[in-house]
């Protein structure tokens, strides 16, 4: 089956145009209609007459073909090759051409190869301009018909003798060598297409160069990569080119580029997915610039399109804390906390709480922490609410914390910790001995 042209939205256009009775005859094929626009006339030849009794046939066969009566079409024109011998080789070739139509119609493409070769079999007979769009004809049916070599020969035929040819043939032979995984050759054809509209003054589509980007992109041609790209978001601005463009330059280590990428993608309101957002806010923390992270972040989570999860929540308190916006930073850290399954962000918090001198939502974040787990090193925890309790004069709980830390980090090793908890526990006993003294004393 053919494969699908990622990213692209490029696909196969076979022109077709209905068989026409002419001044002279039957001229109609499945003929390549802007390439005709585009290309010189190609040279006359002198063929052979067309008798008024062939003539009278073929209108038949058309007037059934403009009724839709496909059926009588085609009688009409099977009976004619019966008598073959009685016709010269142009009434032949345009019997096979309106014959190639009708198995185009009936999507019978292996038929309508057959007629269609019946034509090109005719040689010198046949008109050069009929040739020629049935060469073409044959190209593409046979890359319907996944027969790309073929389609590919015919299509070397075809340059030979068509005048001056313009893009969509060399786009169309990219497809074809796109679909026989031969990515340099592809490239080599979409890059010749492109060159000759350029050449030509014609406006480029957006399919070529998206075409040409992805195959770029097959072969790790970053520079080339990039170079569609930036045509592709100034002429066709879309978010996805944007987003590829600023993810390209992540990927090659270019971490300026990809955040100005993102932020022209910003200024044109592009930011759609909530990667986007993220990769934005992450890119600018990068860059030292949290508060601008923090309001990217922010933005997403008022539009609804970053999503309000414990990871998401968390960046965002990240960037305020960084930021220096404690006050911004601790309500979205405790709304990350309790959507989170550890308790690595009610450590956090506490810390926070800590150095914000709010002891008791310090202690009640440390328990948070602890009950939830997942802790790295769980003995900072126990010293963190020790000295919480510590300064809210509870005594007690304050050394129960410390005994707890000192426990926890003799199972751990751990043995900084360890003498930092018992040096508190010491510094309590000795607090606690003092104003017990002085209790006594002032009695």
């Amino acid at each position: 089956m053919l494969k699908r042209i990622i990213g692209t939205g490029c696909a196969l256009a076979l022109y077709l145009a209905a068989p026409l009775l002419g001044e002279l005859g039957v001229s109609g094929s499945v003929a390549l209609a802007q390439e005709e626009s585009e290309a010189e006339q190609v040279e006359t030849r002198r063929v052979p007459s067309m008798s008024e009794a062939t003539f009278k046939k073929l209108s038949e066969a058309q007037e059934a073909i403009d009724a839709k009566d496909l059926a009588t079409a085609k009688q009409v024109l099977t009976g004619m090759l019966d008598r073959r011998d009685r016709m010269n080789g142009n009434e032949i070739g345009q019997v096979y051409n309106m014959l190639g139509f009708l198995y185009f119609s009936e999507e019978n493409y292996g038929a309508a190869i057959d007629a269609y070769r019946n034509v090109i079999a005719q040689g010198e007979d046949i008109p050069a301009g009929l040739e020629v769009t049935t060469l073409y004809t044959l190209a593409q049916l046979s890359f319907v018909n996944e027969q790309y070599q073929q389609a590919l020969d015919y299509m070397e035929t075809w340059i030979t003798k068509a005048n001056n040819p313009g893009a969509d043939p060399y786009i169309f032979m990219c497809q074809v060598y796109y679909q026989m995984d031969d990515y340099p050759s592809a490239t080599r054809q979409c890059e010749r297409g492109i060159s000759v509209a350029q050449e030509r003054g014609v406006e480029t589509k957006e399919q070529w160069w998206a075409l040409l980007n992805f195959l770029y992109y097959e072969q790790e041609n970053w520079p080339k990569v990039l170079e569609t790209l930036e045509v592709l978001v100034k002429r066709f601005p879309k978010a996805d080119y944007w987003r590829r463009l600023a993810g390209i330059h992540g990927q090659i280590g270019n971490d300026q580029e990809s955040l100005w990428s993102y932020e022209a993608a910003d200024v044109g309101g592009f930011l759609e997915r909530q990667s986007d957002f993220t990769n934005y806010a992450g890119l600018l923390m990068q860059q030292e610039v949290p508060f601008r992270a923090a309001r990217v972040l922010e933005r997403g989570l008022e539009k609804e399109v970053v999503e309000r999860t414990d990871r998401n929540l968390q960046s965002l308190g990240q960037a305020w804390q960084l930021a220096q916006e404690v006050d911004k930073a601790i309500p979205v850290f405790l709304e990350a906390a309790k959507l989170s399954d550890e308790g690595k962000i009610y450590e956090r918090l506490a810390s926070l709480y800590l150095d914000d001198d709010q002891f008791q939502n310090c202690v009640e974040a440390a328990n948070g922490a602890l009950q939830k787990g997942g802790l790295r090193a769980p003995q900072n925890m126990y010293v963190i609410r020790g000295m919480c309790q510590y300064n809210m004069d509870d005594m007690t709980a304050a050394r129960e914390s410390f005994v707890e830390c000192r426990t926890v980090s003799r199972r751990e090793d751990d043995d900084p910790n360890r003498r930092i908890c018992q040096q508190w526990i010491t510094h309590i006993d000795r607090e606690v001995e003092r104003d017990e003294q002085l209790r006594r004393a002032s009695i």
